[in-house]
């Protein structure tokens, strides 16, 4: 993970990134932007994750250390440990089965390496991506900062190998160079994907620092799908889980957040400080940081808590049997309004409306809105849904911290008491100065 700050001040906005690369990776993934990842009803029961073996997960940990440590004791960008760590993975992917991709760029005068690797079949055009940093900084190996992650996801894509998994959407892994330079090599990826495959991509979950000395339990708030598949999985295990805030918007999820994807994922902390209400959930020592160890030479594999390193691994692996082997739900009626709506800079709100007619009954617990919003700064924005008789449903809050464009996504409802028929609206608000959007569309499917 990226160099943390006790408090993250939110940049200029005229500082934002507004670059994009041109070359792209062969065989990759959109200018247009996908909706989110809809949770199946249920998971089918033939298709339980496997329990991911500890001892695997380790012994990459192991192999990592000992890289770091025939190679100056790191495994940094344009360093000689990083790319053996590539070189690694990449043998493991192709012993397996994988079609693997190794993606280069140049950051800081030295060539850098993202590693791909595609599983056989699914349906391609809907694409779910998992993800981790492989490369450390360089004052340390980096075991857990993001050795851990990127063990956990490779032993996942090894045991979709030993299933002879068949899924549903086709399951693509990655391995990201120089995310300690400022997410270069995701965002490099993410940049170069072809229009048309981008939109392929239904999901994609990442995984920065999941086995923390000192664990806390921590979830990505993002897409509504993806960290509802996360809770439940810990809510199984009696775990209590945080929603996730230390390295918002500083892992490589951001890079495809940016883009309207739909992320996720899970982390364990680094250098902010456990409370004494966090120590009682989850047990260790409060007013010590989560890693203290974070970016340091002492990042080694005496650096992981083998508990949330194993809790971990295993929740990756029931994501991706959960979202990526779930079934098809055939669509319902869709209602949409696609006329554009400007959003007035710091104003009043403003309303795009459906009319629903020729339904029966009340609308269903699961009503889904499909919001597509153009806007410059994204945390600027409240999003609502109004029923007939004007009961507001929330759908999205302002956040001073959410420096993204746009909000493209899809949000569910239990809007069972409310009457079906009628005009249903979107309201929208902007309520801070310096940014301007509008809605785009629209559409509500039940």
């Amino acid at each position: 993970m990226r160099l943390s700050r006790h408090s993250r001040p939110v940049l200029p906005r005229a500082l934002r990134r507004t670059t994009v690369a041109t070359l792209a990776a062969a065989g990759l993934l959109a200018v247009a932007a996908p909706t989110a990842l809809a949770a199946p009803a249920a998971p089918p029961s033939t298709l339980a994750a496997p329990d991911i073996p500890l001892a695997n997960v380790k012994a990459h940990l192991t192999q990592f250390q000992s890289i770091a440590t025939a190679n100056g004791g790191n495994r940094a960008h344009g360093r000689p440990g990083y790319k053996a760590s590539i070189d690694y993975a990449k043998a493991k992917l192709d012993a397996a089965g994988f079609t693997t991709t190794v993606q280069q760029f140049t950051s800081s005068g030295a060539t850098g390496y993202n590693l791909i690797a595609d599983w056989p079949g699914g349906d391609p055009n809907k694409v779910l991506m998992a993800g981790a940093h492989l490369d450390s900084v360089t004052s340390g190996p980096g075991i857990n900062d993001n050795g851990s992650g990127s063990a956990g996801v490779l032993e996942t894509a090894l045991a979709v190998s030993r299933a002879q998994l068949e899924p549903t959407r086709h399951l693509r892994f990655a391995w990201w160079g120089a995310e300690e330079l400022g997410l270069i090599g995701s965002k490099y990826y993410v940049n170069n994907l072809p229009a048309t495959e981008r939109s392929k991509v239904s999901g994609y979950l990442n995984f920065d620092m999941i086995g923390s000395p000192n664990p806390g339990y921590f979830v990505y708030d993002d897409d509504p799908a993806i960290e509802k598949t996360f809770k439940d999985y810990y809510a199984g295990l009696n775990v209590p889980t945080e929603i996730e805030t230390e390295g918002d918007g500083r892992s490589d999820h951001a890079s495809f957040k940016n883009v309207g994807i739909p992320v996720g994922g899970l982390f364990t902390g680094a250098s902010r400080t456990k409370t004494s209400a966090q120590a009682q959930k989850w047990g260790g020592t409060a007013g010590q940081a989560f890693d203290r160890c974070y970016h340091s030479s002492c990042d080694t594999t005496s650096n992981i808590n083998d508990t949330a390193l194993d809790r971990n691994s295993d929740a990756i692996a029931h994501a991706i049997w959960t979202l990526g082997t779930d079934t098809p739900v055939p669509p319902g009626d869709t209602y949409e309004n696609t006329t554009d709506v400007a959003i007035p800079d710091n104003g009043a709100a403003v309303t795009s409306t459906v009319n629903v007619t020729g339904r029966t009954g009340n609308a269903p617990a699961t009503l889904k809105a499909d919001v597509d919003i153009r806007h410059t700064w994204r945390g600027d924005v409240v999003v609502d849904l109004l029923a007939p008789d004007g009961t507001a449903y929330r759908l999205k809050n302002s956040s001073s911290n959410d420096s993204a464009d746009n909000i493209i996504a899809t949000y569910t409802v239990d809007a069972s008491s409310e009457a079906a028929n009628g005009a249903w609206k979107l309201r929208v608000q902007d309520v801070a100065a310096q940014d301007t959007g509008y809605i785009n569309s629209w559409k509500l499917t039940f």
